[in-house]
């Protein structure tokens, strides 16, 4: 009976107490992260120039791009006028771009390449500007689901090609001029074959004076490019459709040059029309 006179009166206190110290603990944890970025701010507020880019590319070289970014924010922000600043600026856009945050590295890009024309590393600026619209090869799911990227209108891969372009044509001696090279082809290709797409779509509908027009604009842009062939057989049938007999003429000639033993049409039909642009 005596454990039972004190065990029944003590156990709700000690209830009580537990509550109100993990109740007290929880406020303090929270308080303590919300304060955490403020705290870290003022942290950094103290650190020089040098000090503050030594530790942003420290977060940089370990894939911390989170405190990469910012580290590299607050050091452009309080010494901005510095040399550490102006680097600072310049890998701000790798850290964008590898953290995925594809606006903010290409406003990066932009503000860097507009405000330091000739800053010594500008052809990497170039490059990692490439680099933010390059279109990307199929996915493992895209391939099992065999998606033809042709058909997909290439909205970044233009910018993404003329960007590394500047950096082959300006930068030639450039550590990124032969990546951009090997890039560009690939951005070529696929350029090509979606202006072939475009161009086939109007052939369906005999729109052929439009038809023409991308043929002729896969030959000139995408030189080299597999699709010029088939831009050529587009070409050919397009000025026969419309008359226009001579244009036809000298670009037949020219397939026969580039293509020798080439069929400039498919031996099989479909509804009465040659299928040269399957």
């Amino acid at each position: 009976m005596g454990w039972s006179v004190y065990t029944r009166p003590m156990s709700q206190p000690v209830g009580r107490r537990a509550l109100i110290v993990l109740a007290t603990a929880s406020l303090a944890l929270l308080t303590a992260c919300a304060s955490s970025p403020e705290r870290q701010q003022a942290r950094l507020a103290r650190i020089s120039p040098d000090g503050l880019y030594d530790q942003g590319k420290r977060s940089l070289n370990n894939g911390d791009f989170g405190q990469a970014i910012r580290v590299y924010e607050a050091l452009a922000a309080r010494y901005p006028f510095t040399n550490q600043a102006r680097q600072a600026r310049l890998d701000l856009i790798y850290a964008y771009y590898r953290a995925g945050e594809k606006e903010s590295a290409t406003d990066a890009a932009d503000t860097f390449i507009r405000e330091n024309p000739t800053h010594p590393r500008i052809d990497y600026a170039w490059y990692l500007k490439g680099l933010i619209d390059f279109a990307q090869v199929p996915n493992v799911v895209e391939r099992w689901l065999r998606v033809d990227y042709s058909q997909r209108a290439p909205t970044t891969a233009r910018r993404s090609f003329d960007s590394l372009r500047i950096v082959v044509e300006r930068f030639p001696t450039s550590a990124y001029a032969a990546d951009a090279r090997q890039r560009m082809i690939y951005l070529r290709n696929r350029l090509a074959d979606y202006e072939m797409q475009v161009a086939n779509y109007y052939i369906r509908r005999g729109a052929w004076v439009s038809a023409a027009q991308r043929a002729r604009q896969t030959i000139e842009q995408y030189d080299g490019a597999p699709a010029v062939k088939q831009a050529l057989r587009v070409l050919v049938h397009s000025y026969r459709e419309l008359g226009y007999n001579e244009l036809a003429d000298n670009a037949e000639k020219v397939f026969t040059e580039n293509y020798p033993g080439e069929a400039l049409q498919d031996t099989a039909r479909k509804g009465g029309r040659w299928k040269f642009w399957r």
